[in-house]
């Protein structure tokens, strides 16, 4: 997820680059493209480097989440199920993998081992994606 945030926010690893994937997301109906490609690209860089550094897991979770809805809404959610007609598979494995690492909590070397949210459980299962449901939900209604 954070390459795939780097390849937006900077241009990096293949990717078009902010300015360039603004009008992508202008041509979805996201207004400003610039804004919401910036939004989506910083939740993606920062929700996977959270994830994979067990930083702040409960919000990385909830930022992957909430950009994972949003591309099942505004892109794949219109191709049916299966990855291979472009259909919401791959996003929501992303959002149950996000999910399951806030559940079960980030790993015994991850940073957030210091802080009671750390460990994972319930609270953190159902803050993921209740924030990134509210997150989602506010971008899509903008």
């Amino acid at each position: 997820m954070a390459a795939h945030g780097a390849q937006k926010l900077f241009g990096i690893f293949g990717g078009d680059g902010l300015t360039a994937t603004g009008r992508g997301f202008a041509a979805l109906g996201y207004r400003p493209g610039k804004v919401y490609a910036a939004i989506g690209g910083g939740s993606e860089f920062l929700g996977g480097i959270g994830l994979a550094l067990g930083l702040f897991t409960p919000l990385a979770a909830a930022a992957v989440i909430g950009v994972m809805i949003n591309a099942m809404a505004t892109v794949s959610g219109a191709h049916g199920l299966w990855d291979t007609q472009g259909g919401v598979e791959y996003s929501v494995c992303i959002t149950v993998t996000a999910l399951a690492v806030a559940a079960i909590g980030p790993g015994k070397l991850a940073v957030d081992r210091l802080f009671p949210w750390g460990r994972g459980g319930w609270a953190e299962a159902a803050f993921a994606p209740f924030l990134g449901g509210i997150g989602a939900a506010i971008v899509l209604i903008l």
